[in-house]
Order: structure tokens, then sequence, then C-alpha cells
């Protein structure tokens, strides 16, 4: 198949600066979409009614939506893999019947979670000792976000389908239009409007429909064998059978990742209010570190699927190994530049300086060891990437959430802080990526070390699709 203008051909060399140029403008659209995010918040904090309230309410939100959008999020990862090494193995016909499997399946489990969402938000909210005073404003954010879910989902399976080919740029240009969208809308809500989470939350829903639609759009206008055409979405049980292998697991697993997280916002609510808030800023704040080393885990992903679709199985360790490496030093240099300037990145979101200093708090142990989790989740997209759906998700569990709900009814209630509450993060990111690294280990040498002579066509047998 002939290479378009924003695909990169993975299987072949040089290796690093194709990662760069595949991982770049991935970092740059979460960073864009984080900054929209922060925007909402400091939006909220500095010109909202009961600011300090409001930007609780978001914060006790973040680990329930994480909770159903994982879910989804995850089942398109198998979007990716399976795209990807059908690309990668040329195999059209296949590549087709898998992008509009995709789309529909992307609708209806955003329709599907998003009411049950709806539904279960304000119980859910209630379990977690979310505060009265916060109650309120935190049920009415999630209720019009999950509204939102299916052009959510639409978005990420469409991006996940031009990621499979290489193509990060034109989804990066799509969430920049849109997250200057969701600004303006922001302002005009909550400065104009005197709107509250309320206006927020309607901001970001009508700004992910744009989003989805320009890429929805640019699907439809793609000239390779992953072009859109409305006529012909089809859910093939085939297509859905390998994506839910792959990308089932990885979305139970970031389920479970919030119940974990659920706990540990649980936990932070007992502190009150204020501890709350500073959480929130600093949860803001990380996300610029995690989704710039999410980019080499969703790197590692597609050019691992891709040389595996196309019979170039030396060059999986070097992804993998060049994928650390850079996974390693953002995580590095980004968590303790962070740190070094907390007290300034946080006066953004609040000028409390009781916010300020629970928010330095969380930075101190958290942001330092960041690069770990990158680690931990390299190597996990590493092993999806080879086709291994249930193995990383059953290490992850063990070895991230299972510890840490073990952390917080043994060590959190005998030694009550909140420092004790952060460290069971890198403690635990530690024991997963040591087991990461075996499985990953044992995985690859069931493949052939050297390549095939000439890409994989056809049909080849499961342990080559």
């Amino acid at each position: 198949m002939k290479k378009q203008a924003y695909e990169i051909d993975m299987c072949s060399d040089p290796l690093m600066p194709k990662l760069l140029l595949f991982a770049v403008p991935l970092m740059l659209s979460g960073i864009l979409q984080l900054l929209f995010n922060a925007a909402d918040m400091i939006i909220i904090g500095r010109y909202g009614q009961m600011a300090e309230q409001g930007l609780a309410a978001i914060g006790a939100t973040s680990s329930m939506i994480n909770f159903f959008v994982n879910v989804a999020i995850g089942i398109s990862v198998g979007s990716n893999v399976i795209v990807a090494r059908y690309y990668g193995g040329h195999r059209p016909k296949d590549i087709h019947d898998a992008v509009h499997t995709s789309v529909l399946l992307s609708f209806f489990l955003g329709l599907g979670i998003g009411l049950l969402a709806m539904f279960l938000s304000r119980p859910i909210l209630i379990k977690m000792a979310t505060p009265e005073d916060v109650l309120e404003q935190a049920a009415l954010y999630v209720r019009i976000y999950f509204a939102g879910l299916p052009v959510m989902m639409l978005y990420n399976f469409g991006s996940a389908i031009l990621r499979a080919v290489g193509d990060t740029k034109r989804p990066l240009y799509y969430l920049s239009a849109a997250g200057v969208l969701n600004v303006i809308l922001n302002i005009f809500f909550v400065r104009g409007l005197h709107m509250n989470v309320e206006g927020v939350a309607l901001a970001t829903v009508i700004s992910q429909g744009v989003s989805a639609f320009l890429v929805l759009r640019c699907l439809a206008r793609s000239e390779g064998a992953y072009r859109l055409i409305l006529r012909d979405l089809k859910i093939h049980p085939r297509i859905v059978k390998q994506i839910l292998r792959i990308g089932l697991p990885a979305g139970v697993q970031g389920m479970i990742f919030s119940i974990s997280n659920m706990l540990i916002q649980s936990s932070v609510n007992s502190f009150g209010s204020t501890a709350m808030a500073g959480n929130t800023a600093c949860q803001s704040l990380e996300g610029f570190v995690y989704t710039s080393m999410n980019a080499f885990y969703q790197t590692a992903i597609s050019f691992t699927s891709q040389n595996l679709g196309g019979g170039k199985y030396g060059r999986i360790n070097k992804i993998l190994g060049s994928c650390l490496f850079l996974v390693t030093t953002v995580g590095l240099v980004m968590g303790n530049l962070f740190y070094f300037f907390g007290k300034e990145l946080l006066g953004l979101y609040t000028e409390e300086s009781s916010v300020i200093n629970y928010g330095l708090l969380r930075m101190e142990v958290i942001l330092t060891t960041y690069c770990l989790c990158g680690i931990m989740d390299v190597l996990c997209g590493s092993i999806r990437g080879l086709g291994y759906g249930i193995l990383p998700m059953i290490v992850s569990l063990i070895g991230a959430c299972g510890f840490r709900v073990v952390w917080i009814f043994t060590l959190f209630r005998s030694y009550h802080t909140l420092t004790n509450l952060y460290i069971s993060y890198p403690v635990s990111w530690t024991i997963t990526a040591l087991a990461h690294i075996i499985c990953f280990i044992i995985v690859r040498r069931k493949l052939p070390k050297k390549d095939f002579p000439e890409p994989v066509t056809g049909s080849p047998s499961e342990a080559h699709c």
C-alpha cells in the first residue's frame, strides 16, 4: 500500500527519529488537552461562584470519570493494535473492516457507558464520602460530562485508527481547534453567564463534539484502506472479537485502577475540602507529565503492533529499549522541574496558601518519582502490542491496584497521613514494572528472533495476527 503524507513506516530504519516523529505530536496533543482542562479549573477557581467548592467538585469527580471512561478508551487500544497489525501486514480488506467496526463500536460504547454513568454518578459520589458542600456541584458536573461520552469515544477511536497508521499530527490539529473553542466557551459560560461547574462541563461536551466531527471527517476524506465510508459501517463479529481480546482487558485494567484511585480520593476527602482542592490542583499538574510519558506507551503499542504484523521481529526489542530511554528521560526532567517550580505552578490555580501547601505535599512524593509510572506503562504497552491483553492486565491489577488497596486498609489506617497515602504510588509502580519486565521476556521468547524475508500478507495464523 502506498504511504500517504501523514503516515509513518514503522517497520524500517531509522528507528529513533520515527519514534520521536510519532510521539511528539502525541505529547503536544495531551499537553494541549490538559492546558484546556487546567483552564477549566483556573476559570472556576478564580471566577466561579463558590470557587473553592467548585474546584474541589471537579477534583472529586476525576477518579469516577476515569472509572467509566477508561473502559471505553481501553477498548480503543484494541482497535489501535488490530489496525496497526493489519497495516503492517499489508491487508487492506481487514483494515477496512476493522475501521468501520471500530467507529460503530465506539458510538454504542459511549452511549451505553454514558447512560449507566449518569444513573450511578450520585450514589458513587456519596459512597466516596464527598463532602456535602461539594456533592451537588460534583453530581451536576458528571451528569453533563457523561452526556457527551458518545462523541468523546468517537474521537478516541478515530484517533486510535490514525495512530495505527502513524498519523499523530492531524489529531493534534483537531484537538487544538476544539481546545481553543473550549476555553472561549468556558469564559463565556462562567464569566459571561455566571454559571459554575455546569458551564465548564457544557463547554467540554461541545468542544469534544467538534473534535469528533473533525477526526471522522478526516477518516472520510482519507485515500488509504482506512478511509471511512458511512454506508459501510458494520459490526464484523470476527473484528470485534479481536478488538475485545486486546482492548477489553486494557479497559478492565483502567476501570479497576480507577477503583483504587477512588479509594485514594475517598481517603483524601477525609482531610476536608482544602486538602481536596490542593490534591486536585496537583493532579492537574501531574497530568502534564503523565500525558507526556503516555505518548511513549502509545508509541510502543503502535510500533510493536506494526512490526509484529510485518514480521519485523528483530526490531521489537529495539523499540522497547528506545521507548524506555525516552520515557525515563521525560519523566525525570519534567517531574522534577514541576516540583521545583511547584509553588508558582499551584499559584495559577488558587491564591489560598493552605491549598498550595497541600498540593506541594503531593508533588514531593509523586512528581519526583513519576518516571517509574512511565516505565511501567511502556512495558505494559509493548506486551499489548504483541497481542497479549490479559497478561498485562493481571500483572497491573495485582501489582498496582491490589497493592494500593492493601496499603490503604493497613499502613494508611495505622499512619493516617497524606504522605503515607501518596507513598503507595511509587512503591506500586516499582513492583509492577519489575513484574512486566519478567512477562515481556517470557512473551518475547515465544516469537522468532529473526525477521521474515518479506512482509506478512494474506491471513497469517493467530500467532502472527
